[in-house]
C-alpha cells in the first residue's frame, strides 16, 4: 500500500547534526589533547636524552646515591662502599677507562680511589673543585662528566666525586631509548583508553537528562501542551534554556487555549441566530423558490456551525472517555443512520468484519470519525456504486468507487476548509479535519491512497 510519504532529512543533513554533536565534540576535543600531550612528552624525552642536560643530571644524582653508601672503619676513613644489590660502584672497577671515582677530605687530599687509580684524574689547574656541582674534563683523550657530593660524617666533611665519559653516557641513553619511547606507548594507550572509556561513559549519563528533555518536548503536542520539562536533572548551563522552553509552552498554551475557547464559542452563539433566522424563513409567505434557496443557504451555514463546533471539541482531549467499544457495532450503527443519504445517492453500504473487533476508544467520537468517512465517500461514489466497510483487528478500511483526486492533492484532504471537487453538496472542508484530531487523539493513524478506482481510507489502531 502506498502511503503518503513524510519528508526526512537528507544523508547530508544527517551528517551534520552528527558532527555537530556536543558529545562528539568533547571527545574529539579530549582525544586531540590527549596526543598534543603524547607528542609532546615524546619530543622532550627524545631532546633530553640526545642532549647532556639528563647526563650531568643523571651523574649527578648517582655521587648523591654513591655518597650514602660509603663505608667508615673504626677511625672514620672512608674504606668503601655497602655491597647490595643497588651499589653500582662494581662498574667503577669494570670500566676503568670510563668510569672512575675518589673520595676526598675537607682538604682536598685524596682518602678513597677507584680501580682507575688518581691518574684518571687531572692535575693541573684549579682542580679539585671542592664544592658540590658538576665538572668536565678530559682523560686520555675522552671527553668527561664529573660531579661533587658533599656529605658529613664523625663531624667532618668529605666529597665525593665520580666521572663517567661521554661516550658511555650516550651509550646508555641510546639503550635507554627505545625503552624510554616503548614506555611512553603503552602509557599513552593505557591512558587513552581508559580515560576515553571514563570520559564515554561520563558524557553519555552526563548528557541523558538532554536526550529526556529532548523526548519530552518530541511528545509535547496540542492534546497535551498542559505538559513541561523537567529541570530537576538537567545540567545547570542548559537548565535556563528549558527554563525559557517552559515559559514559551505556557504563551502558546494561552493561546491554544484562547482560540479554542474563542471557536466553541462562536459555534455556540452562531446556532441559535441561524435556528432562529431558520424559523422566521419558514413561516414567510414568500415563494418556494426563494425560500429553498435562502433555507440551503442558512442549512449550509448550520453545517458550518456544527462542524466548527465538532472540531473544537475534537481538539480537547478532556472529551475524550475511553472504554472498550465493539468496532463493528459502530460502524452498524453508522450505517444505519447514513442509510437514507446512500439511498437518495443511489449507493450501497456495506460492512464486513473478521470477528468480533474490540478497540480502546472513546463511541462518540470514533461514530463520528466513521460517519465523516462515509459521508465523505457517499459524496464521492458515483450511483449504482457501494462504499465499503472492511474491519480487521488493527484496522478500519473504507473504499469508495469514485473518480479519486490527483496524489498531489491527497496531502492537503485533512487540512481544514479544504474541500475536493466531485462533491454532490457544500460541504465545509472539515469533516476529515476532525477525523484526523479524534485518531490523533487516540494515538491512530489515518492514511489515504488511491485504491484505482476511487479512495481507500486506512484507520490503524
Amino acid at each position: 500500500m502506498r502511503f503518503v510519504k513524510m519528508i526526512r532529512p537528507s544523508n547530508v543533513r544527517l551528517n551534520k547534526l552528527r558532527l555537530n554533536s556536543l558529545r562528539l565534540k568533547i571527545l574529539l576535543a579530549y582525544v586531540a589533547g590527549t596526543m598534543l600531550s603524547i607528542t609532546l612528552l615524546v619530543v622532550v624525552a627524545v631532546v633530553t636524552l640526545q642532549g647532556p642536560v639528563l647526563d650531568r643530571m643523571d651523574l649527578a644524582g648517582l655521587a648523591e646515591d654513591m655518597a650514602a653508601k660509603i663505608r667508615f672503619d673504626g677511625h672514620g676513613a672512608p674504606v668503601g662502599f655497602d655491597t647490595d644489590e643497588d651499589n653500582l660502584a662494581w662498574i667503577y672497577d669494570s670500566l676503568q677507562r670510563e668510569t672512575a671515582y675518589r673520595i676526598l677530605d675537607q682538604n682536598g687530599n685524596v682518602a678513597l680511589v677507584s680501580g682507575a687509580g688518581e691518574s684518571f684524574w687531572p692535575t693541573d689547574g684549579p682542580f679539585p673543585p671542592l664544592a658540590r656541582g658538576r665538572f668536565d674534563f678530559k682523560h686520555d683523550g675522552l671527553a668527561m662528566y664529573g660531579s661533587t657530593a658533599r656529605f658529613e660524617h664523625g663531624g667532618k666533611t668529605w666529597y665525593l666525586q665520580v666521572a663517567v665519559s661521554t661516550r658511555l653516557m650516550s651509550l646508555l641513553h641510546r639503550v635507554a631509548l627505545p625503552l624510554v619511547v616503548t614506555g611512553i606507548t603503552v602509557f599513552s594507550l593505557v591512558l587513552l583508553v581508559a580515560f576515553g572509556s571514563c570520559a564515554y561513559v561520563t558524557l553519555r549519563y552526563t548528557l541523558k537528562p538532554l536526550r529526556d528533555v529532548s523526548d519530552s518536548a518530541a511528545a509535547i503536542s496540542p492534546r497535551s501542551m498542559h505538559a513541561r520539562l523537567a529541570t530537576e536533572a538537567v545540567p545547570a548551563e542548559i537548565a535556563p534554556l528549558v527554563d525559557s522552553f517552559n515559559r514559551v509552552l505556557e504563551r502558546l498554551e494561552r493561546g491554544y487555549r484562547v482560540q479554542q475557547e474563542f471557536l466553541g464559542n462562536a459555534a455556540h452563539e452562531l446556532k441559535t441566530p441561524l435556528a432562529l433566522i431558520r424559523a422566521q424563513i419558514e413561516l414567510k409567505e414568500d415563494s418556494e423558490k426563494d425560500r429553498a434557496v435562502l433555507l440551503g443557504d442558512v442549512e449550509y451555514m448550520t453545517r458550518q456551525v456544527q462542524q466548527l463546533l465538532l472540531l473544537a471539541e475534537a481538539s480537547e482531549a478532556h472529551n475524550y472517555n475511553f472504554a472498550t467499544v465493539h468496532v463493528q457495532e459502530i460502524a452498524l450503527e453508522v450505517a444505519s443512520y447514513l442509510k437514507r443519504v446512500a439511498e437518495t445517492a443511489d449507493v450501497r453500504l456495506t460492512v464486513s468484519a473478521v470477528g468480533d473487533v474490540k478497540w480502546k476508544a472513546d463511541r462518540g467520537a470514533l461514530f463520528t470519525l466513521l460517519k465523516n468517512l462515509l459521508e465523505n465517500a457517499i459524496q464521492h461514489a458515483p450511483a449504482e456504486t457501494s462504499v465499503s466497510v472492511e474491519i480487521q483487528n488493527n484496522a478500519i478500511t473504507v473504499r469508495d468507487l469514485g473518480p479519486g483526486i490527483d496524489v498531489a492533492q491527497i496531502p492537503f484532504m485533512f487540512e481544514r476548509f479544504w474541500r475536493a471537487a466531485h462533491r454532490r453538496d457544500r460541504g465545509a472542508g472539515l469533516g476529515l479535519a476532525i477525523c484526523q484530531e479524534i485518531a490523533l487523539a487516540h494515538g491512530w493513524r489515518l492514511t489515504v491512497e488511491r485504491a484505482e478506482p476511487g479512495l481507500r481510507f486506512q484507520l490503524l489502531s
